[in-house]
């Protein structure tokens, strides 16, 4: 199972070759172990959604940054 921490980067590629791909940064996780759902701002949209990741996702890890230490969610901008 993919886990995520705040602050990871989320992409989503279409299943179609050439697809649309899109990228998007988790904000908050639901769970203390990362598993999904995670609630992830898309780059194209600056919109956010509640995401549980199929096959077409992948996650690339990020440590967190000093003010997301204090707990699951993200520090809002």
């Amino acid at each position: 199972m993919t886990r995520a921490q705040v602050g990871d980067w989320l992409t989503v590629r279409g299943p179609a070759v050439g697809g649309r791909v899109r990228h998007g940064q988790v904000i908050d996780v639901a769970h203390a172990d990362g598993s999904p759902p995670w609630t992830v701002r898309w780059t194209d949209d600056d919109r956010t959604s509640v995401v549980v990741p199929g096959s077409d996702a992948t996650i690339e890890h990020h440590p967190p940054s000093p003010e997301d230490r204090g707990g699951t969610r993200a520090a809002e901008p």
